[in-house]
């Protein structure tokens, strides 16, 4: 992390609070990226950062990050204050 990233609020969707028990639904992380969120949660809980992005890397598809309401990709910027929701993504038809 570089000195200039800030302090974002992170939502994490009920799946991967049932894969990782121990996880918050709701915390703050130092982060300049959504891919320093995915390593910030993946340092904390091991094996969140590969449920979340693929080998490729990118956001995996069941999976929706959202930025401030706007969807976002792993290189999105943050600012500091900034909300970020990881969503899993809904199919039906």
């Amino acid at each position: 992390m570089t000195s200039h990233d800030g302090i974002v609020d992170v939502r994490l969707p009920s799946l991967l609070l049932r894969l990782f028990p121990d996880a918050e639904p709701r915390l703050q992380l130092q982060a300049g990226s959504v891919a320093e969120v995915v390593d910030a949660l993946d340092a904390r809980w091991p094996g969140m950062g590969d449920r979340i992005r693929d080998s490729s890397p990118a956001i995996r598809r069941h999976i929706n990050v959202f930025v401030d309401g706007r969807r976002a990709k792993l290189d999105t910027r943050l600012a500091p204050g900034t909300d970020v929701y990881i969503l899993t993504a809904i199919s039906g038809g």
